[in-house]
């Protein structure tokens, strides 16, 4: 049976560059980089290098502004519940979007179990937070402002260089989860005023478990927790070499290649969206119609359920999605749909599609063919369906 895996904003495959980069750290430089000795020693230049490779990426100042993690959900938790915690003293006002990873808003619900208040910002029909809505939610006790650069289920891409800019206006700290957006648009850290960063490995074709937070020097954090003297004293754990070897030549990769993929997924993704346009009436395509990456196509299929078009798409060897791997088992619609204003009933008939850079023409052809006879036979016994709706 053919095979087409088109849910690349979950997870994506490691690369060979990636893989070649991580072998040696697991049977020839295995030493624990904490150690002393020169196994521990040449294990540390591995971490170092890879540490160079990230900020370079994302034009950061220094290297020292890398702090290695597991993965974006401990960067997101670490950077809203660290600084959150760090600057407790001048105020306990924190906002962010409505449409914001979980690992953001539970974050931000376990503060408010805490003491602290949260705002979450109203978001419009494309997903764009309001910069108007920013101001007046701002306090002289709002010490953090986290706006994701772009959204993991719809795609849109904030204005985070307006944003930044706002907050620090009032001389709030600005944190942005990116996880989405490494390797789908340029990031520049100085430019756009990024105070704190969360970044992922197994996004952009590196390995799981490996991820960063980037913390601009000056910026307080308090460690999210203990164990060691890990990634200088704010992170404890024997560190992970493999992976962060790996991560390190992913986003190396990521901004060298990043013009050529993304002018390929521009094309998959407009060929994609007509065709579907074309052979299947009654959908949405959801998020911002232009300020949006390039992989990831959010469509609602009206009178009939997400689960199962995955589910049909699934025995024809499409993989798909719908909604964030991370409530992949809730049965509530996607807060991010609810957001932007999407009905329930049509926000519970949506799937995500999000292309890798090794999709081709016929890989896109075959998926349009298979998801037309499976919403043609959904439909065909649905009851909504059934009782005249159009």
């Amino acid at each position: 049976m053919r095979k087409v895996y088109l849910d690349n904003a979950s997870t994506t495959y490691v690369s060979s560059e990636v893989l070649a980069e991580m072998l040696p750290c697991f049977n020839t430089i295995y030493g624990n980089s904490s150690s002393l000795h020169g196994f521990g020693r040449e294990a540390s230049a591995i971490v170092d290098r890879a540490r160079d490779r990230v900020a370079h990426a994302i034009n950061a100042q220094k290297s020292n502004e890398i702090y290695f993690t597991s993965g974006g959900t401990e960067a997101d938790n670490w950077a809203i519940k660290g600084i959150a915690h760090a600057y407790a003293n001048k105020g306990k006002h924190i906002i962010v979007s409505s449409i914001e990873h979980h690992a953001v808003l539970d974050s931000c619900k376990q503060l408010e179990k805490e003491g602290f208040e949260v705002t979450y910002l109203p978001v419009d029909k494309h997903g764009l937070v309001n910069i108007a809505d920013l101001l007046h939610a701002i306090k002289k006790t709002t010490t953090l402002v986290s706006i994701m650069t772009v959204n993991n289920e719809i795609g849109t891409i904030q204005n985070i260089k307006a944003i930044a800019k706002t907050a620090h206006e009032y001389g709030i700290i600005f944190h942005t989860d990116a996880v989405q957006a490494i390797g789908a648009v340029k990031i520049d850290v100085q430019d756009m005023e990024i105070d704190a960063m969360s970044m992922s490995a197994h996004k952009i074709y590196g390995p799981k478990g490996a991820g960063a937070l980037y913390l601009k020097n000056g910026v307080r954090i308090e460690n999210l927790f203990s164990g060691g003297n890990q990634e200088r004293a704010k992170r404890g754990g024997t560190t992970n070499v493999p992976a962060i070897a790996g991560f390190g030549k992913a986003i190396e990769i990521a901004v060298r290649d990043l013009s050529i993929n993304q002018q390929k997924l521009k094309t998959v993704r407009e060929y994609f969206i007509t065709k579907v346009k074309e052979r299947i009436h009654y959908i949405q395509v959801n998020g911002h119609p232009h300020q949006k990456i390039n992989g990831t196509v959010n469509i609602s299929f009206d009178m009939i359920e997400g689960e199962s078009i995955l589910m049909l798409l699934d025995l024809e060897g499409v993989a798909v999605s719908t909604a964030s791997a991370c409530t992949s088992n809730s049965l509530e619609p996607s807060h991010v749909l609810r957001a932007i204003g999407v009905p329930d009933e049509i926000a519970q008939g949506s799937i995500r599609f999000s292309f890798g850079k090794n999709i081709s023409k016929s890989d896109v052809d075959y998926t349009i063919d298979v998801l037309e006879k499976a919403v043609a036979k959904l439909r065909g016994i649905s009851p909504i369906t059934k009782a005249g709706r159009k």
